[in-house]
């Protein structure tokens, strides 16, 4: 490593990423744990019933998967962190290594019931930060036609939370259309998209929870944690 037209650089905090690094992990080898969340309280959300279409497939191509209602889940800061549907969901959080979020779309935007439910989930507990480095993918339900608002917004906050959100997602439009007498999806081509990306996720789940750690080593924060150290190692005594 040259760093000597660097001069800002710390050069004993830099790294230079190398496959031997990257690679290195032992492979997990229980199954891809899988979170889902969406966005509707309807008797029959068409949200949940992608969500659940999508769990039916993560589930057949080996994943394991819970589905949080979010039923009961106050306010974000109505209520204190304490509250059990507030427990649940970060829970739910810690125990995924990838999410899925379905969101109506409901003027123009994500609904208020999935923002609340992102809204509860914290950047840091403690030293943990429950999302940072693990995987996304993100979907949206349309009463009319096609459109993209929510799940750009959720993209947005998918990289807010430090989540690697893959590059697929799904759109389906005049939701009511899609499903069937029994609540299942009908085949069509929207079908085929969720097909694309719960693959997809798998994938990208199965590249990233080993290497979480490593792909999310950030140089500032090395930095940041080597300058409090030392203040501590060199301060006073009182």
């Amino acid at each position: 490593m040259n760093f000597d037209d660097l001069p800002n650089i710390d050069t004993n905090l830099i790294q230079t990423p190398t496959n031997a690094d990257l690679f290195a992990a032992t492979h997990s080898s229980h199954r891809p744990r899988i979170l889902l969340l969406y966005g509707s309280l309807r008797e029959r959300s068409f949200s949940r019933l992608a969500v659940e279409e999508a769990a039916r497939l993560l589930e057949a191509m080996g994943a394991e998967t819970r589905v949080f209602n979010p039923r009961g889940l106050p306010l974000a800061d109505a209520e204190d962190a304490s509250h059990p549907k507030v427990q649940e969901l970060r829970e739910l959080v810690q125990w995924s290594e990838g999410m899925v979020w379905c969101s109506p779309e409901r003027h123009g935007a994500m609904t208020g019931i999935m923002k609340t439910q992102i809204d509860w989930i914290p950047l840091s507990m403690g030293a943990v930060r429950p999302t940072q480095g693990k995987t996304l993918a993100v979907m949206q339900v349309c009463g009319g036609s096609q459109s993209f608002n929510a799940v750009n917004q959720l993209r947005v906050l998918g990289r807010w939370m430090r989540m690697v959100t893959i590059p697929n997602q799904s759109s389906v439009p005049k939701a009511f259309m899609e499903f069937d007498d029994n609540d299942r999806m009908k085949p069509s081509a929207y079908y085929d998209r969720i097909v694309d990306v719960m693959e997809e996720l798998v994938k990208f789940t199965l590249l990233v929870r080993d290497r979480s750690d490593y792909l999310t080593d950030r140089y500032s924060e090395r930095k940041e944690s080597a300058e409090e150290l030392s203040k501590r190692v060199n301060q006073r005594s009182i």
